[in-house]
């Protein structure tokens, strides 16, 4: 008599018989994520409807190290027939589960698939499932389970995201931490935990996309306030360029934002950030942008990064100048051939360490706290900070300034100056 091994933890009783089509899973080291997929795998060979089965893995090495051994203690004795150089296994019924490698997409090309488990998505290319396997879902309606442990924000935490939005149909995200496991010795885990740099078992094991956290920034260094302060100062606007969003394009996670830096900079050196503008907008509406914080701020100076954007925006700007008889001045910015990083840290780490940045609360605090607490990362974006950073070169406060000079200097010959 044929028999399966489907014994599950608690929280793969959850996930299992859930409706969601698609499902979104992000766990920790030992959860207990291949047995949940290859029980996954298995139900969906025998459930009686045409088409096969994936298992996608990184590598087509990674797939067999994986899931091999394992659909083998699951399925038991109703293994049919097996491929070890194909990586099939054929269950009864003449059912057949294939184990592929994302690195070899043209493996994946030309099926349809009633259901797919993709493990370990973080270090996939997304234009897998994107361009390949998700059509190869549409015809049978079939469904997908993406699982595997966090690397940083990648397209990973994307789809997490997404699906724990509650906007996309059908979708829907889970996190299990290795403590979701009972079988794992609390001793070892809390051994790691007191091993471990904090975040390699905030992200191993905790299954955390915020895991490593910034080098420069801490929160403790942030310092919020309600009101501008009454001390002498005058506001800048400096503005971080990342091109123009033509109108009815969807809006996309991946693209740079532009944003708009809002200061007010006291006589003593202290900067007080009223907002940050950010958006991925049109042409115009980036101007619009730039033409209504000055209006509104009166700033003493604004800048624009120089480039191809600067000089593309400021005809609609100069436009909007024109219409409303309201001029103003705009200076270009330079990062004077300093890398991105280096031109952040120099402006803003020193003052954030010594108190001099105070942050107005508002709704832009959350996404430019989450920029800096992750800073320098390829998964995060940098466009508020970088906005910000570009003050310092608008702002330039005398080193004297505050004090007292006794002696005004007078130069003895008025025309060369001394």
């Amino acid at each position: 008599m044929a028999s399966l091994n489907l014994e599950l933890l608690p929280w793969q009783q959850e996930v299992l018989p859930d409706n969601a089509r698609f499902k979104v899973i992000a766990a920790g080291r030992r959860t207990g994520k291949s047995h949940l997929a290859a029980v996954s795998l298995v139900l969906n060979a025998l459930n009686g409807k045409p088409g096969k089965v994936f298992y996608v893995a990184p590598t087509q090495g990674m797939a067999r190290d994986i899931m091999w051994d394992k659909l083998y203690e699951v399925c038991g004795d109703i293994i049919e027939a097996q491929n070890i150089n194909n990586l099939t296994l054929t269950l009864s019924g003449n059912n057949t589960i294939f184990l592929k490698g994302s690195d070899r997409p043209d493996t994946l090309r030309g099926v349809s698939l009633k259901h797919l488990v993709m493990d370990e998505y973080a270090y996939m290319k997304p234009d897998t499932f994107e361009s390949i396997l998700r059509p190869a879902l549409s015809d049978q309606g079939g469904s997908c389970i993406f699982i595997g442990t966090p690397e940083g924000r990648n397209h990973f935490y994307d789809l997490y995201v997404g699906a724990d939005s509650g906007t996309w149909e059908d979708w829907k995200s889970y996190h299990y931490t290795s403590y979701d496991n009972p079988i794992i010795p609390r001793k070892e885990l809390e051994h790691a935990k007191n091993t471990l740099p904090s975040w390699a078992f905030q992200q191993e094991y905790m299954a955390s996309f915020q895991a490593r956290g910034s080098e420069y920034f801490k929160a403790d260094d942030f310092q919020y306030y309600q009101r501008k302060p009454s001390k002498a100062g005058d506001f800048y606007v400096a503005v971080d360029l990342a091109g123009f969003r033509d109108a009815g394009v969807k809006k996309t996670k991946r693209r740079d934002s532009t944003a708009i830096a809002v200061v007010y900079v006291t006589d003593d050196g202290h900067w007080y950030v009223d907002d940050i503008l950010h958006g991925q907008w049109d042409l115009n509406t980036t101007a619009e942008r730039i033409f209504r914080a000055v209006e509104k701020y009166r700033p003493a100076s604004v800048g624009i990064e120089r480039g191809i954007a600067q000089q593309a925006v400021m005809s609609p700007l100069q436009d909007l100048m024109r219409r409303t008889n309201r001029v103003f001045r705009v200076e270009l910015l330079s990062h004077a051939n300093q890398k991105k990083q280096d031109r952040i840290l120099w402006a803003l780490q020193g003052r954030f360490e010594n108190g001099l940045v105070h942050l107005k609360k508002g709704d832009w605090n959350l996404p430019f706290v989450d920029e800096a607490s992750n800073f320098p990362s390829p998964l995060v974006h940098d466009d508020l900070l970088d906005a910000l950073s570009y003050i310092d070169q608008l702002a330039q406060v005398p080193y004297l300034s505050g004090y007292d000079v006794e002696d005004e200097f007078e130069p003895e010959d008025a025309i060369a100056g001394y």
